[in-house]
This record gives structure tokens, sequence and C-alpha cells, in this order.
């Protein structure tokens, strides 16, 4: 009878750690959601205080072309107006936390208008690595690819 009721309670801790343990990665989810939401809108608005904000200091930002930016560039490029983002519809997002780094991948569709190239639709694929400093997450590197 002690066994079983030993059994029961170590059964009754590891369900208990389980549900913890995906409860606190939904939350780490959200959050990192958000941050991809406020990124997103921060590009739109081309809002160069926020846009400080989410990025890492260490930020490696890779574009379909294969050029690379560093924060300051990436920064610059719409605080200045040289790439500008009409609208940008997320699809196919999913986000993996392991510790206190996250992985989304998604797809960006958009509509761009960047100075002496007029408008143009763009459908990229993007891998984005945000780490959570200071209790605020970053992002770390971004790289897009083109989708055939």
């Amino acid at each position: 009878m002690l066994n079983k009721k030993i059994s029961l309670v170590i059964m009754s801790l590891i369900f208990t750690t389980a549900v913890y343990n995906a409860s606190a990665q939904d939350k780490l989810a959200k959050e990192v959601e958000k941050a991809v939401e406020e990124l997103t809108q921060a590009m739109l608005k081309a809002d160069g205080t926020t846009l400080n904000r989410l990025a890492s200091d260490h930020l490696s930002y890779g574009h379909s072309s294969g050029k690379m930016e560093t924060k300051a560039d990436f920064v610059q490029t719409f605080v200045s107006r040289s790439s500008i983002f009409e609208d940008i519809q997320l699809a196919e997002q999913t986000i993996q936390i392991v510790d206190k780094t996250a992985i989304v991948r998604h797809t960006l569709s958009a509509t761009t208008n960047d100075p002496g190239k007029g408008k143009a639709n763009i459908k990229l694929g993007i891998v984005l690595t945000w780490v959570k400093t200071n209790n605020q997450w970053q992002l770390l590197a971004r790289q897009a690819f083109k989708l055939s």
C-alpha cells in the first residue's frame, strides 16, 4: 500500500512538472510572439527607438540578396527611409524556445516602396534568432531567403 502511495505521489509530481513546463513554454512563446509583432510594427513605422531596443548590439541581419547588416545598419536603413515597407503580413509562424534563445520561422509577404525602385511585392522565408537579455527578448540574428 505504501509503495502505491509513493508511486502516486511521484506520478503526480511528474505530471505537475510537465504541465508547469508546458505553461512556462507557452508564456515565453507569447513573449516572443509579442516581440516579433513589435519588430514588425517598428519596421512599418520606421521607429528607430523601438528598433534599437529590440535589436541586440550583436545583430546580424541577413537579406535574401546576401547583404548583411549590423544593428546600426539595420536601424539606419529604416530610419533614413531607404527601405520602406507599406505592409507586412506574417504567416506559418513557428516558435521554438531553448533556454533563453528562441528560433522563429515564418513567411513574410509585404509591399515595399523603396526610393528609386517603386512598389514591389515580396514573399520571403525568414528565420529569426531571439535571445532573452535583462528580461527582454532581443533580435540576435535574422536571415531572409527567397521562396521558390
